[in-house]
């Protein structure tokens, strides 16, 4: 299934173990990191983006809302949906990140106290001394 984003392509694999919301959800963040999306892209509709992809529209929501919450998008009403205007796209992938790390963390039953530790565990392992 492949759709097209003002030049920007997305592919969802239906044999992947990854479900289509975050194949979808995925793509975009990546594209707007990187540019493939500029801030202020109107993304298709639910309804529109849904019927190309074969996918439902429930599907596609679900990937806009997430994408919404992760600051990447903006929803306008009946106007449509539109990739953020402000926001590095660098930082907007690091507050997705964040989110669906928080997210897994809480859903595991780990504390806000220890789930800042562990973060700031994991980043001390993999970042050089002083460089903060």
């Amino acid at each position: 299934m492949l759709a097209t984003m003002t030049s920007f392509a997305i592919a969802i694999d239906p044999a992947s173990g990854t479900p289509p919301f975050r194949q979808l959800h995925n793509a975009v963040v990546s594209a707007v990191a990187s540019g493939e999306l500029a801030p202020g892209s109107r993304l298709p509709t639910v309804r529109g983006l849904a019927a190309d992809l074969g996918l439902a529209a429930n599907t596609v929501a679900s990937a806009y809302r997430a994408l919404e919450e992760a600051g990447v998008v903006e929803g306008r009403g009946r106007a449509g949906t539109f990739v953020t205007l402000g926001d590095d796209p660098i930082q907007a992938r690091a507050r997705e990140l964040a989110h669906s790390t928080a997210r897994a963390l809480v859903e595991l039953g780990v504390g806000r106290e220890r789930a800042t530790a562990l973060i700031g565990e994991a980043f001390d392992a993999l970042t050089p001394a002083g460089n903060e």
